[in-house]
């Protein structure tokens, strides 16, 4: 008798049992299902958040990581998922993208970055040229605000002049002038900090801005590329005697980049950029500079020269020890005229 009842309750307590394991799996398989919903569901609401951009993005070489990284620091609304969901899109492009609007989702956004490109244009910053005349010019060709492009420049520039170098670049239809900035001064700051480490194997950034105040002295006043070490040589040379420099490239600074030096410019100029009324350097760089005037005023020749006239008959300059043998300089390329 005792049996059947004791197998009845076993039975029982084992339905009992198959009962709660069932709902336990049933709440274990809702709970699994409301984590993924939420999951998703955050993903969702991520991807949907309106992003503020420009129209055109620039992204450097580097890893999905290193590019999300690269933007969080622009203060794009980027973080560390994020790449994942790059990765599943596709690769991020590099260079510059056209994100074409300046308000889009995350979704759109992140989706730009792995399929759209930009069309590009050249600028092109010359040697000598003032980092003003230069903003002036392509303020015109690209449609962009001067004032704006010159403050930006001024407040991320370590230096005021002479920081950007000159080359061709390559810049998107549509780009801001914030964003323009910005691209030449980081592509810049690379080739400078590179150079240095190449010349000195190290990255002295006032030293290497008081080289390029004298090279670009160089750069203004060299006629050729194998004058560079001679005019670095004669501007030491009187820096050493504290002899003014009294050279005219020294007045085409800023605005001033392309205008002939008269008697009475240098009468009415009043600034340090007037080396014919002020003895040193003047306060800052005047033009931007090729490496080649770099690599002379670090290198300058081991001269006495402390003048030099151009020779109208060539186009270059005859260097001089002595104001006798320069006067007599200056008569032979004037009767040369």
């Amino acid at each position: 008798m005792l049996i059947p009842i004791f197998n009845h309750i076993k039975r029982a307590t084992k339905m009992e049992i198959n009962s709660i394991k069932n709902r336990a799996k049933k709440r274990f398989l809702f709970i699994i299902c409301e984590i993924v919903l939420i999951f998703f569901l955050s993903i969702f609401a991520s991807l949907s958040q309106t992003m503020n951009t420009s129209k055109v993005v620039y992204l450097p070489k580097g890893s999905v990581g290193e590019i999300i990284s690269y933007l969080a620091k622009l203060n794009f609304k980027v973080d560390e998922f994020d790449k994942y969901i790059l990765v599943l899109m596709g690769f991020p492009q590099s260079g510059w993208i056209e994100i074409g609007q300046t308000s889009l989702s995350k979704f759109d956004f992140l989706y730009k970055l792995t399929t759209a490109k930009a069309a590009m244009r050249d600028i092109t910053l010359i040697p000598g040229e003032t980092t003003a005349y230069f903003f002036y010019e392509i303020s015109k060709k690209l449609g962009l605000n001067y004032n704006e492009l010159m403050k930006s420049y001024l407040e991320n520039a370590p230096i005021k002049e002479g920081f950007l170098i000159p080359e061709t670049y390559k810049v998107p239809v549509g780009i801001g002038e914030a964003h323009l900035v910005y691209y030449l001064i980081n592509t810049s700051k690379k080739q400078h900090e590179s150079l240095s480490r190449k010349i000195f194997g190290e990255w002295d950034e006032r030293r290497w801005y008081e080289f390029i105040t004298v090279a670009s002295i160089v750069q203004k006043e060299a006629a050729n590329k194998d004058e560079m070490a001679l005019v670095a040589s004669v501007i030491y040379n009187r820096l050493k005697i504290g002899m003014k420099l009294q050279m005219d490239g020294t007045l085409n600074y800023d605005l001033y980049s392309h205008e002939k030096i008269t008697p009475q410019r240098i009468a009415k100029d009043n600034t340090r950029y007037n080396t014919y009324k002020y003895a040193g350097l003047p306060p800052n760089a005047v033009c931007n500079v090729s490496f080649d005037a770099i690599k002379a005023a670090i290198f300058p020749k081991k001269t006495n020269y402390l003048y030099f006239v151009r020779d109208k008959s060539t186009g270059a300059h005859i260097f001089s020890s002595t104001y006798e043998a320069h006067t007599k300089a200056i008569d032979r390329s004037n009767k040369a005229k």
